[in-house]
């Protein structure tokens, strides 16, 4: 896609740097940076989760100790950066780590209404906080915002599509066309049991250990799919449900390489009011397909005889939902969700791609001053959970930085 600097050998380094993998020490993993990574080892696994890897072995798919090896693909512990349950954040392995340095301020509970030019060059941002409105100046302004609000913050500023920012009566300082654009994420969907009566369900252990990784069939995407137990399942919050109170056990499975992708746009000129997403799942019928076929291959793993000791019955799909194509397409058009892992909506390429928001370097194109380092830079989502990569990404760009690039 035009990123020279981002080739697989240039940002393992950089994985490497910030992990303590405490179960693998080659050269595909970490073993001081700040962030822990471990798997739940087979002898604390949960029965369901026992089940479930017993089912994929028995459907033919392979045992992976360990899905962060390049070469990785099949059934195995799924890699945490949750060691005794707590979630090692960059807030604990990084912030923390630097609150003591002088040259370093940091402002908790501020909102970025705007950056602000002189010409095309970045100087400042206009930030509320506390009813205040204030300023703040600078040589160089990285937003680290995320995949929502970096782009967020980009149009609220004059930065995206011309005809968006017209609409609103915001001035365009620079007309990039892919603010906002190739908004991409994993697209989600669940298949549920309820549990015998005798089967303990515990909100407070792991409700995740163990992930399948595998190739949709007929698929040109390696690893394309991405399938976890969960040992403990809730009802869903927009339907009613608490998130301690369980229905019973639910595998969650979704696309890692979408064809499709949604878009961020703006609904108002004011701050505070969110940008609209607009996911536009499964209007690709590749993904339709890969999501179908996931959905019946969670239900065939479901009825192997490991669950036997476990399951009672089958929440969600219905039997009627699964009777036909165009009854489980039904299924899944109304219950297809988020993963979290939305990004690519400001992307990394070269200026002579239209819809590129940024350089490889996460200089925004077109403007002097401004860069952007987080998930909204990646040009495609990747495939995974995005955690890592965004860690990486900072990584990367601080390199970058440090050079003067």
């Amino acid at each position: 896609m035009g990123n020279d600097e981002w080739k697989y050998t240039d940002c393992l380094p950089f994985f490497r740097k910030l992990e303590t993998d405490t179960d693998f020490s080659d050269d595909f993993h970490g073993t001081d940076g700040p962030i822990v990574c471990h798997r739940f080892k087979p002898d604390t696994w949960h029965p369901a989760q026992h089940a479930f890897y017993a089912a994929c072995r028995e459907a033919g798919f392979p045992d992976s100790p360990d899905h962060n090896n390049p070469d990785s693909t099949g059934v195995g512990p799924t890699p945490f950066n949750n060691p005794g349950g707590v979630r090692m954040s960059t807030a604990l392995g990084y912030l923390d780590q630097t609150r003591h340095r002088l040259n370093l301020t940091i402002r908790a509970n501020c909102h970025v209404q705007k950056i602000l030019f002189q010409g095309n060059r970045a100087v400042g941002a206009r930030v509320e906080s506390g009813g205040e409105t204030f300023t703040v100046e600078g040589e160089e302004i990285i937003l680290s915002s995320g995949a929502i609000g970096s782009p967020h913050i980009l149009l609220l500023s004059g930065i995206g599509p011309a005809a968006q920012l017209q609409e609103f009566g915001i001035p365009v300082v620079a007309d990039l066309p892919g603010v906002g654009q190739n908004m991409r994420d994993h697209p989600n969907v669940w298949v549920t049991w309820r549990t015998k009566p005798e089967i303990p369900l515990d909100g407070l252990a792991p409700r995740m250990q163990v992930t399948l990784r595998y190739t949709a069939d007929g698929s040109p995407l390696r690893n394309d799919m991405k399938m976890s137990m969960q040992s403990f399942a809730t009802e869903r919050i927009n339907k009613g449900g608490d998130r301690m109170e369980p229905v019973g056990i639910r595998i969650t499975s979704g696309i890692q390489l979408a064809a499709g992708a949604g878009e961020l746009r703006l609904q108002s000129a004011d701050p505070a009011e969110q940008p609209f997403l607009d996911y536009r799942y499964l209007e690709d019928p590749f993904d339709l397909e890969r999501l179908r076929d996931t959905v019946r291959l969670c239900v065939r793993l479901g009825e192997s005889d490991a669950f036997n000791d476990i399951i009672q019955e089958r929440i969600e799909p219905t039997d009627a939902e699964l009777a036909t194509d165009e009854a489980l397409d039904e299924y899944l058009f109304r219950e297809v969700t988020t993963s979290q892992h939305i990004s690519c909506t400001a992307k990394m390429g070269p200026s002579d791609d239209p819809m590129a928001v940024v350089s490889q370097y996460g200089m925004v194109h077109g403007l002097e001053g401004l860069r952007v380092a987080d998930a909204s830079i990646m040009p495609d989502c990747i495939r995974a959970n995005t955690n890592v990569t965004t860690m990486m990404i900072g990584e990367r760009i601080a390199e970058f930085i440090k050079a003067g690039m």
